[in-house]
């Protein structure tokens, strides 16, 4: 077994290969040591999936988007220009039965899985869908998440993949560059059969790559693609959200404290990155129809106070990565590290809010919460979550917190008590 190199070099046996491997993960999982005889790319994605707290049973990674946010991202990132290119590189190459094709981002989320209709279906029983994040976080070691991780094409086979349920699947990815910055814009994937895996499939998935990146490129020189914002490959801005009337943007030492009405305003875009037109936008932050020229003047006022480079026009939105305070949450309930994801939550989402897009945005994360703590969540953080004043009048997670209580806990009478005044 090769310690570099591709997965399934030519002429080894993959069953032999796939037993030596599900054997050496067994022995890591039993003992925490790295396996000596393993690829180095596979052994550390490993060690870091144990230290994430990735579940080796079962891969959980979230679904991040989905109806009009999925459209949107697609329409705002460059492959929706090479999209038929992909397609007939990759897809039409592709062996239909055996390989399926992902597209994915810079931050591993899908936007595009296509091929053959019965294996797509037995790809979304492990979540391998449109909309969902496999970076190694939330999905463990697969070739998508080494490939955007390293900077370079990556395989996984059968059994190197950290969670139980994906290793009968194999995987060749090769990131995607911009052509101007050089920065990671996204991920080509094969994923399949061993063969996906294979020296062949790699090469494949290289040269698509190598192709996508000069189609961009002339796209870029003929003027029908937009140039790659400056803000391409910088670490996001934080937007806190979470327990405040308004919201803080930014952070070490140039954080910026915005009231409702900007706070509201900030939190679409972020939500929306593919933009909002002035009537979307106001649609969003009005219960009542309010004309255009005043979501105009209330966008002009905040792109005041954040300065040059961080609103666009036409349609409005953010031309800086952001990321919420919301989303972090949503990472580590993925995570089912639940303890930390309610210290990160500090209340509902800009509870002063009566605008529509934020009180759906509001509702959507509470439900979420109130979902993951009843499926699978411990006694302290049920506890925790059953103290607030959002989880107080939620009979599912005051029922669940009970039952994994002991009976003579001193918390079991109170709790009691809220699912009875719940009941009233």
């Amino acid at each position: 077994m090769p310690a570099i190199g591709n997965a399934w070099p030519r002429g080894s046996d993959p069953g032999e290969l796939r037993r030596a491997v599900a054997a050496a993960h067994e022995r890591f999982l039993a003992s925490g040591r790295p396996p000596a005889r393993l690829r180095d790319v596979v052994r550390d994605s490993w060690q870091r999936c144990r230290v994430l707290g990735v579940d080796p049973e079962t891969a959980r990674p979230p679904l991040e988007l989905s109806g009009d946010r999925l459209e949107e991202c697609r329409g705002a990132h460059p492959f929706s220009s090479v999209l038929p290119l992909i397609r007939r590189l990759l897809v039409d190459a592709a062996d239909h039965g055996s390989h399926i094709v992902a597209v994915g981002d810079a931050a591993g989320r899908l936007l595009w899985v296509e091929g053959e209709r019965g294996l797509r279906a037995r790809a979304e029983r492990m979540l391998f869908v449109e909309g969902a994040n496999w970076a190694e976080a939330g999905a463990g070691t697969n070739a998508p998440a080494l490939a955007l991780a390293l900077g370079h094409e990556a395989q996984v086979f059968a059994s190197e993949h950290f969670s139980r349920n994906v290793q009968s699947w194999s995987c060749s990815a090769a990131p995607v560059r911009d052509p101007d910055t050089g920065a990671v814009i996204g991920v080509l994937d094969l994923t399949g059969a061993d063969t996906a895996a294979s020296p062949y499939a790699l090469a494949l998935v290289r040269a698509a790559a190598a192709a996508v990146e000069g189609e961009l490129r002339l796209l870029r020189l003929a003027g029908a693609l937009a140039p790659a914002s400056p803000a391409a490959g910088t670490d996001p801005a934080p937007l806190r959200v979470l327990g405040r009337d308004g919201a803080l943007f930014g952070g070490d030492g140039h954080a910026v404290e915005l009231g409702v009405r900007h706070a509201e305003i900030l939190l679409l875009l972020a939500h929306h990155p593919g933009g909002l037109t002035a009537e979307g936008l106001g649609a969003r932050l009005h219960e009542r129809d309010v004309a255009a020229v005043t979501v105009r003047a209330e966008v002009a006022r905040l792109r005041r106070l954040l300065g040059p480079g961080v609103l666009a026009s036409r349609p409005y939105r953010l031309s800086v990565p952001v990321r919420t305070d919301i989303e972090e949450v949503r990472r580590l309930l993925a995570l089912g590290r639940h303890r930390q994801a309610l210290g990160v939550y500090q209340g509902p989402v800009l509870p002063a809010s009566t605008a529509p897009g934020v009180v759906d945005i509001r509702e959507e994360l509470a439900w979420e919460i109130r979902t993951a703590l009843g499926r699978d969540a411990d006694a302290e953080s049920l506890l925790e979550w059953a103290r607030r004043p959002d989880g107080r009048d939620d009979p599912r997670v005051l029922d669940a917190a009970l039952r994994a209580l002991p009976e003579g806990s001193p918390h079991v009478p109170l709790l009691r008590a809220w699912l009875r005044r719940g009941a009233c």
